[in-house]
């Protein structure tokens, strides 16, 4: 390409990329990193990253599972420090502490647990323009010494704007992630000693499912405070689903339907350190205040 550039210039000629690049210098260097799985030049095979592309494995349903919930840690095997391949306290609900591989890879090849997911990312705009309608001063009109106790409000990693009543913002804000108008995936973390609000809506982040449980009494549903909010009558719908297999698609509550009615929420590593679990649903008997 660099010699057809020059000859272009020399020539005082217009440039033309279909000239310039043959088409199958392209597609048979992309053929060649995904059958040998060396990310790459082909001239610099030994320089290149081994391993990126993989034949998918199908000896059972559970191996197609594993091998697509796989992750690795780029250290040398032959290594002789043994940190690296502990189970990290991190790990818990993120991380299945049985599978793994025996032999050199042992704790180094890990895989994701099964209801585990990492979050795609969406657009922080629209967020954005709704904590605006609902009260949110903009950074660059904000003056410090009127609002000194202000709450700063940081949408993925940015300062955008402050609030003066942050608890009814989180709220409002948690109320829509719940009814489904706002990406399930986006995670909302407040943080009430720094009086700071975060709001996640990024990719890459690792987040888990759990159980919602009712803050108020909800005089719609007639849920009251401190139960969960699947319902028996939730759990009978699914049961009927599973008995029978040819329902239409659009009656299926399935599990995306137990997302948009708020039963289950995904919560990151982030947002898991401001909320309070129970390990088990006899706990809210157990421990209510």
């Amino acid at each position: 390409l660099s010699n057809y550039l020059k000859r272009c210039v020399e020539g005082n000629r217009h440039f033309n990329l279909a000239v310039g690049i043959k088409p199958g210098t392209l597609s048979n260097g992309l053929k060649y990193s995904l059958a040998t799985g060396n990310w790459g030049d082909q001239k610099k095979a030994m320089s290149s990253t081994a391993g990126v592309s993989q034949v998918l494995n199908r000896y059972t349903f559970a191996s197609t599972l594993s091998h697509l919930r796989r992750t690795n840690t780029p250290i040398g095997r032959d290594g002789k420090l043994a940190k690296p391949r502990q189970l990290h306290n991190t790990h818990w609900g993120l991380v299945c502490p049985a599978e793994t591989p025996e032999g050199q890879a042992c704790g180094l090849v890990k895989n994701l647990s099964l209801m585990c997911y990492v979050s795609v990312g969406s657009p922080s705009e629209p967020l954005i323009e709704f904590m605006i309608n609902r009260g949110m001063e903009v950074v660059e009109e904000y003056e410090p010494l009127r609002y000194p106790h202000a709450t700063k409000i940081f949408v993925n990693g940015v300062w955008v704007g402050v609030h003066q009543d942050p608890k009814h913002l989180v709220g409002q804000v948690l109320d829509t992630r719940r009814k489904s108008y706002l990406q399930y995936e986006v995670s909302l973390v407040r943080d009430i000693r720094d009086r700071e609000f975060k709001v996640f809506s990024d990719a890459g982040r690792v987040m888990r499912p759990v159980f919602t449980v009712q803050q108020e009494d909800d005089l719609e549903t007639g849920l009251p405070k401190g139960s969960l909010v699947l319902t028996k009558d939730l759990v009978n719908r699914l049961a009927k689903e599973q008995a029978e297999p040819d329902m239409a698609p659009s009656k299926k509550l399935g599990w995306e339907g137990l997302i948009r009615t708020g039963a289950i929420e995904y919560l990151d590593a982030e947002e898991e350190e401001t909320a309070m679990i129970c390990m088990t649903p006899e706990d809210l008997d157990l421990y209510r205040l």
